[in-house]
């Protein structure tokens, strides 16, 4: 059997890097540990904004902290084996795509500069709230933002030939709102970073849970397809569907990261019985439309 390629060992050691950082993330949680659906995930985000008065875009910066802490933990352990990473986010228009944006910046802030790029899967007219705040914050301190166009898939494949190896890739395409198969630009998206992950040097990062996968099943809908990760950092709390063993073909190694959501924020939305549920800045009604995530958990 051949050497392995500079690349693919560094590849290694990044999904290895990625899987330990998500766990460690996952220990330093200090609020309760509780397992909710999509209906109950939204329902933390209800609470945090009108019970307990966070503005929805301080959630979506929690979560791109963890988030950070998870992807800079995996570009240290490359560095230290000797290759500098580089850092591909891919964004859809909810608030997935939010929360990519916003650790863009942050990752640029921290010294990434040229060796960050970011491709959009829509517009940027079609950001809206939180994620369209991030965009422009993104834009502003200097981040390289591609659009992607009618052909975002062709985008992802440029811009990580752009990039080179090895290469981060964070999933932040569609989030825990999808309940049928992606499709469309986002299905292109999908299968543009499984595309990505199979070649030599590339790890992946999903932001909540695989796109594509329906975080109530741990599987894509029927005839749907999934991104398919090295590690997964969900939001707020863990997910039904990603506790289950299957899911793992998707998510790679699941750890919990936190939005700031109070302990009585996370055991009332896992209360039995069901509760209306308010739309909030993180809860729009087009984002079930994109598959992208209606609530703070994706």
């Amino acid at each position: 059997m051949g050497k392995r390629s500079k690349g693919t060992r560094a590849a290694g050691v990044l999904r290895d890097a990625l899987a330990a950082a998500v766990v460690a993330e996952d220990a330093s949680l200090t609020v309760p540990r509780v397992v909710l659906s999509r209906e109950r995930s939204r329902r933390v985000d209800d609470l945090c904004v009108r019970r307990f008065g966070m503005p929805s875009i301080l959630l979506m910066e929690n979560a791109a902290a963890g988030l950070e802490r998870v992807a800079r933990h995996a570009l240290a352990a490359c560095e230290r084996a000797g290759s500098r990473p580089r850092v591909l986010i891919v964004c859809g228009p909810g608030n997935n795509g939010g929360d990519g944006l916003a650790l863009a910046r942050r990752l640029f802030n921290a010294g990434l500069g040229s060796r960050l790029g970011v491709v959009l899967g829509a517009a940027a007219r079609r950001y809206r709230g939180d994620a369209a705040v991030n965009y422009r914050l993104a834009r502003r301190v200097g981040v390289r933002i591609v659009a992607g166009g009618r052909r975002p898939g062709l985008a992802v494949g440029s811009e990580a030939a752009r990039l080179g190896r090895p290469l981060l890739v964070v999933d932040a395409i569609l989030g825990t709102g999808l309940t049928r198969p992606a499709e469309g630009p986002m299905l292109e998206l999908v299968r543009a970073v499984n595309a990505l992950r199979d070649s030599p040097g590339v790890a992946v990062l999903a932001v909540d849970v695989p796109s594509g996968l329906d975080s109530n099943t741990g599987a894509p809908p029927p005839g749907g397809e999934a991104v398919v990760a090295d590690a997964t950092l969900t939001l707020a709390a863990m997910k039904v569907g990603l506790a289950r063993e299957a899911a793992r073909a998707w998510t790679g190694a699941v750890g919990v990261g936190s939005i700031g959501a109070p302990a009585a924020a996370l055991t009332a939305a896992a209360r039995t019985g069901r509760t209306p549920i308010a739309r909030t800045n993180r809860s729009q009604p087009g984002d079930q439309d994109t598959g992208a995530s209606p609530c703070r958990a994706g």
